[in-house]
């Protein structure tokens, strides 16, 4: 049997998007449970480029409109504001 299945662009980066959420999961936990110095600079410096990585099919999406942010309201801006520095005087 075979499959015709094709993949659009919106499917391969969402795909590649969530890898790369789960890499940076996966490099996070390694480097801080990690009790060598000289291998957690390495496992950061790796989850530094996954960070990057995850950056750019971000933007790829979020320029292609396949991954819209709305803009925050100013009153829920202003609320975060309060409950950030009400937490930070306690």
């Amino acid at each position: 049997m075979q499959n015709n299945a094709c993949f659009g662009d919106k499917e391969i980066l969402t795909d590649a998007l969530h890898a790369e959420k789960e890499a940076t999961k996966l490099y996070n936990t390694c480097a801080n449970e990690c009790a060598h110095p000289e291998l957690r600079n390495v496992l950061m410096s790796l989850l530094n480029e996954e960070h990057d990585l995850q950056f750019e099919v971000f933007n790829a999406m979020h320029a292609r409109g396949m991954y819209p942010t709305p803009a925050a309201e100013q009153t829920k801006i202003e609320q975060t504001r309060q409950t950030f520095a009400a937490q930070a005087t306690n």
